[in-house]
């Protein structure tokens, strides 16, 4: 194993873990890493492990939240609360139907034309004028939705469309449920609790999904894939554990407007970038 070629693995995860949660869009980041920090992998492997990564992020969600979302804690929780759990459930898996309807039939389509460095930079600018724009909206608007018990099945329906529109790099899908969340009255700690728990079995079937096309096109795991995923998601999983904390005590005091500068001049800059590429 090329002991650079795991510092990369490492930094890799480090951002992964980083930007799951952060509204700026993990896959993204990872993508546009790739053009100047080269993974010494093949392109399906790379693709692949673009997604499967974020299982490491994941499964940090489930470790901090494991009490909330367990609706068999019989000991701990009244009958009231374990119903409240799995109404949370149900709740995600309505939010998951858009996704699992329109993933597996985009995927291939938006690997194609959108994995790469312009639309990338594209998304992080749109997306952040976005979060600018609807901050400053409801800045004067008490949101109607303020525990996760509020939020409707409708709220979780809409949600998950929004949460299609992160298929596309760049997007973010903490960034998309996020705006549309608030975008409907939900207030920003909700929003940011329900799109860390839609991530759960979104990404389980994305990672599912990738691992599924990455064999199915003759590709195998050795022992360097599998250390590579396994350095990856674990060094994700220990970063995501300080940045969900970080994230959710910020936003009890701020709005999410610095991370929309934050990629607009990412994105800005990325595209001064890419047309010197070009014209020099």
């Amino acid at each position: 194993m090329d002991f650079v070629n795991i510092l990369k693995v490492i930094f890799l995860g480090v951002v992964e873990g980083i930007t799951e949660w952060l509204p700026i869009s993990s896959t993204g980041h990872l993508i546009l890493i790739d053009e100047f920090i080269k993974l010494n992998a093949s392109a399906d492997f790379k693709t692949m492990f673009n997604v499967v990564i974020q299982l490491g992020a994941i499964m940090a969600v489930v470790v901090l939240y494991f009490q909330k979302l367990n609706p068999f804690a019989f000991k701990s929780k009244t009958k009231i609360e374990r119903k409240d759990t799995w109404f949370l459930w149900f709740k995600v898996v309505v939010a998951c139907i858009p996704a699992v309807i329109l993933g597996p039939l985009l995927d291939d389509y938006l690997e194609l034309h959108f994995h790469k460095f312009l639309p990338v930079a594209i998304m992080l600018i749109v997306y952040g004028i976005a979060f600018i724009v609807i901050e400053n909206y409801n800045k004067n608007h008490e949101p109607a939705v303020n525990s996760l018990q509020d939020l409707t099945f409708k709220l979780a329906f809409i949600i998950g469309m929004f949460q299609v529109l992160a298929l596309v790099p760049g997007t973010s899908r903490s960034g998309a449920t996020i705006i549309g969340a608030i975008l409907f009255g939900a207030s920003r700690y909700v929003a940011a609790e329900f799109t860390f728990f839609l991530g759960i079995p979104v990404m389980f079937g994305a990672s599912a999904l990738k691992i599924f096309k990455f064999l199915r096109a003759g590709n195998t795991f050795g022992s360097t894939e599998i250390i590579m995923l396994s350095v990856g998601c674990l060094v994700a999983f220990v970063v995501s554990i300080i940045v969900i904390k970080f994230l959710m005590n910020y936003i009890k005091k701020h709005d999410f407007k610095v991370f929309g500068w934050y990629r607009i001049i990412l994105g800005a800059i990325l595209i001064v970038y890419w047309l010197s590429t070009i014209f020099f």
